[in-house]
């Protein structure tokens, strides 16, 4: 998980980073956005409104084992739902992502 974190720092040191819903359902409604991560502890109204918007728009979008304090630390922003846009990043947080589930 500190991979991850420190991963999803670099994305924000990059300015390839999007913090909160109506940033990231914006950029998934422009296809900017290439990947949508949310927060463990985001409410169920927002986690189900972002996975909806995603799947219309056949973007990936996961839940991480990160709360939004966590986001807060790393990012310095207390935010429950991001994205990244950059495919490189994005392609690297997915293996990532993968790897874990596997585990």
């Amino acid at each position: 998980m500190n991979r991850l974190l420190s991963t999803i720092s670099l994305t924000k040191r990059a300015g390839k980073l999007l913090l909160g819903f109506d940033q990231v359902k914006d950029a998934v409604l422009k296809g900017e956005a290439e990947i949508v991560l949310t927060a463990s502890d985001l409410s169920e109204k927002s986690r189900k409104g972002i996975n909806l918007i995603c799947e219309a728009e056949d973007i990936e979008s996961f839940s991480l084992p990160i709360t939004m304090d966590e986001f807060w630390y790393e990012i310095g922003k207390r935010t429950g739902i991001i994205a990244v846009t950059d495919p490189g990043l994005a392609g690297k947080l997915r293996t990532m992502l993968s790897r874990e589930t596997e585990e």
